[in-house]
């Protein structure tokens, strides 16, 4: 099994890039905001209690999260592995992310993060914002906040996986295509990686 995270800031291109790799590796796209979509809006004991939460203005609990997590990867049938995007956010969650693989004797096989400057991610999203009717892709001080809390949240992250030598940096600047093929050979090295080790 193949395990990867996919980080990037607010318009890096993480949901189209995920898309991709899912259909060429046989993966599951795990997002955390269509669980909680999913959960909340079919109103399971994991939706009700984390609506609980979110009415009350307050965080969702990590074991909410990874329940919700650990019923996506159960049901989620014959893959190769997962991309996980959205999910961990802290180092708490990362932590929990390895312990619940472990259960399974799997591990995360590494972090890939899109880097893409925040000017062009400005850009990026006021472009969307003429088209998405969000309005937080329409506001240049809004989206530099979004970019700000992307990187004090997720750097901690970066560092855990850094620490265990399985953090990637790839350029997230060119054609969707472009792209792509920096993912490739960055996952076809794994992958073989990955087979050397398990033959």
């Amino acid at each position: 099994m193949i395990h990867f995270i996919l980080f990037g800031p607010p318009g890096s291109g993480k949901g189209t890039q995920a898309q991709l790799l899912v259909d060429k590796y046989h993966l599951k796209h795990i997002s955390t905001g269509d669980l909680f979509r999913k959960e909340i809006g079919e109103k399971t004991p994991l939706g009700l209690k984390a609506t609980e939460y979110i009415n009350r203005g307050e965080l969702v609990p990590d074991e909410v999260t990874i329940g919700m997590l650990r019923n996506a990867v159960e049901a989620a049938g014959d893959v190769n592995g997962f991309i996980f995007d959205g999910f961990p956010r802290t180092t708490a969650q990362a932590e929990a992310l390895d312990a619940f693989l472990s259960e399974r004797n799997e591990a995360i096989t590494a972090l890939i993060e899109l880097m893409v400057s925040d000017e062009e991610i400005v850009g990026r999203l006021l472009e969307r914002g003429k088209t998405s009717g969000r309005a937080d892709d329409s506001d240049e001080g809004i989206i530099r906040n979004r970019i700000t809390v992307y990187k004090d949240s997720t750097t901690p992250v970066a560092a855990h996986y850094a620490a265990q030598d399985k953090a990637l940096q790839v350029v997230g600047l060119g054609s969707i295509q472009e792209v792509a093929e920096r993912l490739h050979i960055e996952i076809d090295c794994l992958v073989k990686q990955s087979a050397s080790a398990n033959a």
